[in-house]
C-alpha cells in the first residue's frame, strides 16, 4: 500500500475504525504470532471472530501471513502505514488510549463478563439497561 493510493488509505482507515483491530494490530506490531495466541490474549472472543478480524487486517494490507503446516503466523507491516504509522505508535504508548480502548472493548463485549457471578450479571445487564433509557 503506498500513501498515494487513495483507496488504500481509507481501506486503512476503516481497518482502524474497530477497537478490537486495533488491538490485534498492536499484538502484532512487533512480531510474528501465532492465531492461537492473538486469541488468547483477546479472551473475549471467539476464534471466528479472531480470524475475521485478522482477515481484515491483511485485505487491508496492515497484517501479512504466514503459513506453515496448519498454523497461520500474522506481523504487522508497518512500512506499509506510511503517516499512520507514527500515529498508532504514538497512541499505544498513550495511558489514556489505553484506558479508552479498555473501554469500547468492554462496550463491545457479548456475553456474560468473565468470572462474573450469575448475579452480578443480571445486575450490569439491568445497570446497562437503566443508562440506555
Amino acid at each position: 500500500m503506498s500513501a498515494a493510493r487513495p483507496e488504500a488509505n481509507a481501506d486503512s482507515l476503516a481497518a482502524l475504525a474497530s477497537p478490537r483491530r486495533r488491538e490485534i494490530l498492536r499484538l502484532v506490531w512487533r512480531r510474528e504470532r501465532p492465531a492461537g495466541e492473538i486469541h488468547r490474549a483477546l479472551g473475549d472472543v471467539t476464534f471466528g471472530a479472531v480470524s475475521q478480524q485478522l482477515a481484515t487486517l491483511v485485505a487491508a494490507g496492515m497484517v501479512e501471513v504466514r503459513r506453515e503446516g496448519r498454523n497461520r503466523y500474522y506481523r504487522a507491516r508497518p512500512s506499509e502505514l506510511g503517516p499512520l504509522r507514527q500515529t498508532l505508535e504514538r497512541m499505544w504508548d498513550d495511558a489514556l488510549y489505553r484506558l479508552k480502548l479498555r473501554a469500547e472493548l468492554e462496550e463491545g463485549r457479548r456475553g456474560p463478563e468473565p468470572g462474573a457471578p450469575a448475579g452480578r450479571r443480571r445486575q450490569r445487564r439491568a445497570r446497562r439497561a437503566r443508562q440506555k433509557s
